[in-house]
């Protein structure tokens, strides 16, 4: 058994590998048919750009009528929504297009994927990538950096380290919800929507502070699903703020555990739905 380990080991960093490649060329498809009408990708960035902005618009005209929403300033909920938006927006543009599996496994074109020499996972998540949603991240990144020099925190090297990884850890941690909800598909095929309340719902949450919600619902998303994971308490310990639910401190540092325990479950999601697909026989 010693012995067979090595050779797992290695067939299964030979898969890992061979789906990052074909998913690389996916992806290199995609945005060059992207860039070849280079009027229109523009048009289309710079609208997802500015329909993501009004969000951070309708907080800003809240603000002009109070200083402060369940004890954090603006430039704290901005930090909350940066860093949220920046977490959400890395995911969608790596994994967004998985969401349609549940229209493949209706219409049968899943089996097309099935008979080619690459992974499917890496085709799903790479087809019909959208560079457009960069639009996206750029203006989560804008929120985020206007609101860094504005917040009050004595900046020092593992907090600095905090930001970067709070995106990381984030961006997983939507990746798994994108991967365990299309997985989910293999057996609810119009299940779409209910994987969009997770991710697009989850961010709308997380852009605002906990404070502001029932202790219920932030429990909820703190152990059932743990988005708070992905900005809620790293941003409370670098903000100075009290968790709601009186936590230990020591569980504002879980994100990469957490990000990489549901990224583990949501890769056994996916390969159980897989192997329990069935051929529509279209």
């Amino acid at each position: 058994m010693a012995s067979e380990r090595p050779g797992v080991l290695r067939g299964r960093a030979a898969a890992v590998a061979q789906g990052v490649s074909a998913y690389g060329l996916i992806v290199r498809m995609w945005v060059r048919s992207s860039l070849a009408y280079r009027t229109s990708f523009v048009m289309m960035a710079c609208g997802n750009f500015a329909a993501n902005a009004l969000d951070f618009v309708a907080i800003m005209l809240m603000f002009s009528q109070i200083d402060a929403l369940g004890g954090f300033s603006l430039p704290e909920v901005a930090f909350l929504y940066g860093t949220s938006g920046i977490a959400l927006g890395l995911a969608d543009l790596l994994l967004g297009s998985i969401e349609g599996l549940g229209r493949r496994v209706r219409d049968g074109t899943l089996d097309t994927l099935l008979l080619r020499p690459a992974p499917v996972f890496a085709q799903i998540a790479a087809d019909r990538f959208a560079l457009r949603r960069l639009g996206r991240v750029t203006q989560a990144l804008l929120v985020l950096g206007w609101s860094l020099p504005r917040i009050e925190v004595d900046w020092t090297v593992g907090r600095v380290l905090m930001v970067p990884l709070m995106a990381v850890c984030g961006t997983a941690i939507f990746g798994a919800v994108f991967t365990a909800g299309a997985a989910f598909q293999f057996w609810a095929q119009d299940a779409a929507e209910v994987q969009n309340s997770f991710t697009y719902g989850g961010n709308a949450m997380l852009q605002y502070p906990p404070t502001v919600f029932a202790k219920e619902l932030v429990r909820g998303v703190t152990f059932l699903v743990p988005l708070a994971f992905v900005n809620w308490l790293p941003a409370l310990r670098l903000l100075g703020h009290p968790d709601p639910l009186g936590l230990p401190g020591w569980v504002d540092f879980l994100g990469p555990v957490v990000a990489a325990l549901m990224c583990a479950g949501a890769g056994l999601a996916w390969r159980r739905g897989l192997r329990s697909y069935r051929s529509t026989g279209s």
